[in-house]
């Protein structure tokens, strides 16, 4: 399958091709762990999981690495306002971004590598750059001569005068040009520290990314992804620190994801608009939000509403409804059916939705292209059921086509990580008191078109409605759900 994915190092979709065949390393830059986690920090993780599912389909063998950053002046700062040490804050919070991934099945990172358990590699990589003559000390810091790097600002396309100190860049008398980056900071009083040949301080944040990467996936890599935001500095900072060091290609495609938005501000805790992970699946299934972060283009900045979510359930609970009516015709959970790789298929109709599904995720990983063919796919399936009567007299034909459809279905979403077990029961009504009241109403209902008293059964039907219960007429019975 030919795979073409757009390089934001040479602004243009490439032919995808690994370093060495068959194998692929990837690493995401993961979050600085110092406030829970909030559905911008889980964007990055549900689409680069999402892609190696779909390289690993294709055959390849794939290693996924997300960093912690767990030691920075964020949570220097929020662990002495809280009152207790950084590395209590950051496992706190670690656990609670880990815990947010897991209730998302994003399960293909392979290693979360925390950098301060790569302080060595760091300090070695540091000594390395000070004596090829990219990095000076200065006063206990240690920083990066951008001037010394003479195609500094090649992953943005800007000339270096124009990345001047700003945004994200630390402003300092010691440096030797604005556009310089810490390397080593010396310690202050009270901060956490570490022995260097440059003094007691710590890594600077671009640093870390580039030893660990080097540690866990070599020092040239395959894909390097994150978000849009993380363009510059860091990853200007990190393409130039690596490649000054080792002389190779650091990463031979760039990927960068579009970011989450609420109304016209990207979700960030600085913007004190963000959504805490906790607090929104407290309201919403994982599957939502997953559901949610693969509707549209990766590189395509994400709308976060209500109302959004709300529409992407219903989607999602129209795939449910068909796994129930599965379970109907067949006696078998949709479930349990295997996730087959290149599973094969007779019916055209079926082909097509896959062949496009397909299509979509090797142009560019086009996730939102990719969901809009399982819907395809659904409204497939259903027409099987529906025209081969497969509830009460099935057609042998076309039940064949349904379970088919059924099969392809459990193949494609589980490359998007979709559908992995039924919708938590929380979702559903439990109380009995409901269910008998509800199903008594729905009796009354089915007596009255008998009678052929419609506006009764009508005015039944509206009244649930308006209760958010929704009647499914059956051949033969009716069913309900609470939308």
């Amino acid at each position: 399958m030919n795979i073409r994915v757009y390089n934001t190092l040479t602004r243009r979709k490439e032919e995808f091709s690994p370093l060495t065949p068959g194998e692929i390393g990837m690493y995401v830059c993961g979050p600085t762990v110092y406030k829970p986690s909030h559905v911008g920090h889980m964007v990055g993780p549900v689409i680069f999981d999402t892609i190696k599912r779909f390289l690993i389909y294709c055959g390849y063998k794939v290693k996924l690495v997300i960093n912690i950053t767990d030691i920075d002046d964020k949570l220097i700062v929020e662990a002495a306002k809280r009152g207790i040490t950084v590395p209590a804050l950051a496992a706190e919070i670690t656990s609670d971004y880990l815990s947010c991934l897991e209730k998302l099945d994003v399960t293909g990172v392979d290693c979360f590598p925390r950098a301060t358990d790569h302080i060595s590699e760091i300090i070695r990589m540091i000594g390395g750059l000070v004596e090829k003559g990219h990095a000076y000390a200065a006063e206990g810091d240690v920083y990066f001569d951008v001037t010394s790097d003479s195609d500094y600002g090649k992953l943005c396309n800007r000339d270096p005068d124009q990345l001047e100190a700003g945004a994200r860049i630390e402003v300092s008398r010691k440096k030797k040009n604005p556009g310089d980056f810490a390397l080593w900071k010396g310690a202050k009083p009270g901060e956490p520290f570490w022995s260097s040949p440059w003094g007691e301080g710590r890594p600077g944040w671009h640093i870390e990314c580039s030893a660990m990467s080097m540690k866990h996936l070599g020092e040239s890599l395959d894909i390097h992804g994150g978000g849009l935001d993380l363009q510059f500095p860091h990853h200007e900072n990190e393409l130039a620190q690596s490649e000054s060091f080792t002389n190779k290609q650091f990463a031979k495609y760039w990927l960068h994801n579009g970011l989450m938005k609420t109304g016209d501000k990207k979700m960030s805790k600085s913007e004190g608009n963000e959504i805490v992970v906790g607090t929104l699946l407290r309201k919403h299934r994982p599957e939502t939000l997953r559901g949610l972060l693969l509707s549209s283009h990766y590189r395509s900045p994400i709308e976060y509403s209500e109302d959004r979510l709300v529409e992407i359930r219903k989607g999602l609970d129209s795939f449910h409804r068909l796994f129930q009516r599965y379970e109907r015709i067949t006696g078998l959970s949709f479930f349990q059916l295997p996730h087959d790789n290149n599973f094969s298929v007779t019916s055209d109709d079926v082909l097509e939705c896959r062949n496009k599904f397909f299509e979509n995720l090797s142009d560019d990983f086009n996730t939102g292209g990719a969901l809009g063919a399982l819907h395809e796919l659904l409204g497939v399936i259903n027409r099987f059921a529906e025209f081969g009567k497969l509830e009460t007299n099935p057609d042998k034909k076309l039940l064949g086509e349904f379970e088919q459809g059924c099969r392809v279905l459990r193949e494609l979403s589980n490359i998007l990580g979709l559908f992995q077990r039924p919708a938590s029961k929380d979702q559903q009504p439990t109380d009995e008191f409901v269910d008998m009241l509800v199903g008594f109403l729905i009796d009354l209902r089915n007596e009255a078109r008998k009678s052929k008293n419609f506006s009764l059964a009508d005015r039944i039907r509206d009244k649930l409605a308006e209760m958010r219960i929704t009647i499914e007429d059956r051949s033969g019975s009716s069913g309900w759900r609470r939308d």
